[in-house]
């Protein structure tokens, strides 16, 4: 078959559903893969076929507007800028099925144009029954701004120019078909997750777990990792903090700085840390004993199924939420950004790392994460779903 898969221009959103368009290549089906063309040499190795565009994402946290309907105005124009290439491509070359991410607003709009099914691959929290009535205090005033009437009015317009007539906002908040690639754990209301919304789970890419690169301490060493995901990673004060609180103690520190950080702004070294603009982090999770984060939702995704104690320190959006999740089922800590010296990250490493209680919710936990089926029962859902 033929599976479309539109993604968007963001390594935090490629990561999540990466293994599964990698199995699906594996199982012989044609996979196109649309995404800008910045990354296209992320989704290449999954042996995809790439559709590519110019993208005007920012990458990185950089150049995204701080009111949240601009920001969301962003994705909208994304596509709205995209559509030419993607409608050339798909109208000559019609999928059995498109897959999409939460960004990849094209995906259902050429759905409804070509008459063939769109599911949603979720890297975040779906809505749930009353999911509107339940966040009113914040949904209301951001619909009600005048960024928010702009963002509806030119989605509204996308839609109609395509004889769809559905209002915008059900269109964006309850898309017709869902794969969750998240924790149950970590979905507000899961139980109230309609049908449409199927939990697959984590889609771990079997390479990544076997990536190579990175040799754990032969000390045997507690190792602590640290990585503020590819987004939110210009961070030099809080590495050198990182440094200071963890230099010289029994702690084998291995933190991820991206490609924004040089090196050698973060002075000497102590031996027992180890600085990398990437590493594969899978297998660095694998032998964790803690994990400082910024609580993005792929790392918080592994760092469960690892069984690995978190401190999250949110620094955007979701994060928040998720961190408070993450202290809420115990099997982490937070800090805010303003609460972080080296004696207090020390202290919070520390205390996850050591405790029966935590490690006890980690073990229920991370079963429970891992039951859902990941790679193989999302591919068997793909399949279905495109009438194999």
């Amino acid at each position: 078959m033929h599976i479309a898969m539109i993604g968007t221009t963001a390594p935090s959103h490629i990561y999540p559903s990466l293994g599964l368009i990698a199995e699906l290549v594996r199982r012989g089906h044609r996979v196109t893969y649309a995404v800008g063309e910045q990354l296209a040499s992320v989704v290449e190795p999954a042996g995809v076929e790439v559709v590519s565009f110019p993208s005007i994402l920012p990458q990185g946290e950089d150049g995204w507007p701080d009111d949240p309907a601009e920001s969301m105005h962003v994705f909208l124009d994304e596509a709205l800028a995209s559509f030419a290439v993607l409608t050339d491509f798909y109208d000559e070359n019609p999928p059995d099925l498109f897959l999409y991410d939460i960004g990849g607003l094209a995906a259902p709009v050429l759905g409804r144009r070509l008459g063939v099914k769109a599911v949603q691959l979720s890297p975040a929290m779906v809505a749930w029954d009353g999911y509107e009535d339940d966040l009113a205090e914040m949904l209301g005033p951001l619909r009600a701004s005048e960024t928010g009437k702009a963002y509806h009015a030119a989605y509204s317009n996308w839609l109609s120019g395509n004889g769809i007539e559905d209002d915008a906002w059900d269109w964006i908040s309850h898309p017709e078909h869902v794969l969750s690639l998240i924790p149950r754990a970590m979905q507000p209301n899961a139980d109230r997750v309609p049908p449409r919304g199927r939990f697959v789970g984590p889609c771990l890419d079997p390479a990544r777990l076997d990536e190579g690169g990175w040799t754990p301490p032969s000390s045997g060493s507690r190792v602590l990792y640290v990585s503020f995901g590819t987004g939110f990673n210009f961070r030099p004060d809080f590495y050198r903090t990182c440094i200071e609180a963890f230099g010289g103690t029994n702690w084998h520190v291995v933190i991820s700085i991206g490609n924004r950080v040089d090196p050698s702004v973060l002075g000497d070294l102590p031996s027992n840390i180890e600085i990398h603009s990437r590493v594969p982090q899978l297998a660095i999770l694998r032998e964790a004993s803690a994990f400082v984060t910024h609580a993005g939702m792929g790392g918080c995704t592994e760092a469960l199924w690892f069984e690995v104690p978190t401190v999250a320190i949110p620094q955007a959006v979701d994060q928040f939420g998720n961190a408070a999740l993450l202290e809420e089922l115990n099997v982490g800590v937070q800090l805010q950004n303003e609460d972080v010296t080296a004696e207090s990250l020390r202290m919070a490493v520390e205390k996850v790392a050591e405790s029966a209680e935590i490690r006890a919710r980690l073990t229920e936990i991370g079963a429970e994460v891992r039951a859902d089926g990941g790679v193989d029962t999302a591919a068997d859902a793909v399949v279905t779903a495109a009438g194999g």
